[in-house]
């Protein structure tokens, strides 16, 4: 499962990477596994990646859910809600390619935005679910 989670990351990044409205909206191509020092915002991070066996009797697979994150400073929602936006549609139902695998699903399980006072930043969560097979 470790392999597929990381062909299905480096498709998702791909996908991200080849999305221009989502690259022009963020000023360049901020996408990150681990977010390197002093990056202007807006960006987006990888986060939390859960993979489960979702094998059957004759075939094998296994299903991935992952976490993008949306950083905003901007007052108000409408640069991270319009960036979350652009991330389900360049990723939701899109058949990515995978290296060594197949992905056979992949859909937007939920999204929710929360302000941390502390950061004085917007943190937009967008949530997928990925079934591959081998």
């Amino acid at each position: 499962m470790t392999a597929a989670a990381l062909d299905l990351q480096e498709a998702v990044f791909a996908a991200l990477n080849a999305n221009s409205a989502l690259v022009h909206a963020l000023g360049g191509a901020k996408f990150h596994d681990i977010t390197p020092a002093n990056l202007s915002f807006p960006y987006i991070t990888f986060g939390r990646t859960s993979s489960y066996d979702w094998s059957t009797g004759t075939e094998a697979g296994s299903e991935h859910f992952f976490t993008l994150h949306v950083w905003s400073k901007q007052k108000g929602r409408k640069e991270a809600l319009s960036l979350m936006e652009l991330v389900r549609g360049a990723l939701h139902e899109k058949d990515l390619r995978l290296g060594s695998h197949h992905l056979a699903n992949l859909r937007l399980d939920f999204s929710e935005m929360h302000y941390d006072e502390d950061l004085a930043v917007y943190d937009g969560s967008v949530r997928f679910r990925a079934v591959v097979e081998e």
